[in-house]
């Protein structure tokens, strides 16, 4: 059996997320447009076995029992994209702000990389991050 994996957040706004996510990390939807001109489900292919789904924050709720939905600024997961170089970490997070994220953490040197924090429109944070040579 071939697995794959799908990694879930809930989101306020399907048609900002769809922009925000296309435009700042450049990630590819899945699935054909709805009425709404946002595929249904809202998804992103991150590699050939693993999908970014964004979904509205009451139906997250519902798919998660009744559980209540984490504010936004409260962090249960890092969210990390790796790229090639501190000039693309830079770049990310300058679109990131652009389209209505938030830079927790400015881009620096750290000991194992240049790396940046940057959260979404919804709070859900993104580690952006250049390895050093030898990581």
């Amino acid at each position: 059996m071939t697995r794959s994996i799908s990694i879930a957040l809930p989101i306020e706004d399907r048609a900002r997320s769809y922009a925000f996510y296309q435009e700042t990390l450049g990630l590819k939807p899945i699935g054909e447009p709805a009425e709404d001109g946002v595929p249904e489900p809202l998804q992103f292919r991150l590699d050939e076995r693993t999908a970014l789904a964004l979904i509205p924050s009451g139906g997250f709720s519902w798919v998660i029992g009744g559980r209540e939905v984490a504010t936004p600024g409260i962090s249960e997961v890092l969210l990390g994209l790796s790229v090639a170089s501190p000039e693309e970490v830079t770049a990310v997070v300058d679109r990131m702000r652009a389209h209505g994220g938030r830079v927790l953490a400015e881009p620096e040197q750290q000991d194992w990389g240049f790396t940046a924090v940057a959260a979404d429109p919804d709070g859900h944070a993104w580690q952006i991050v250049a390895e050093s040579e030898g990581t």
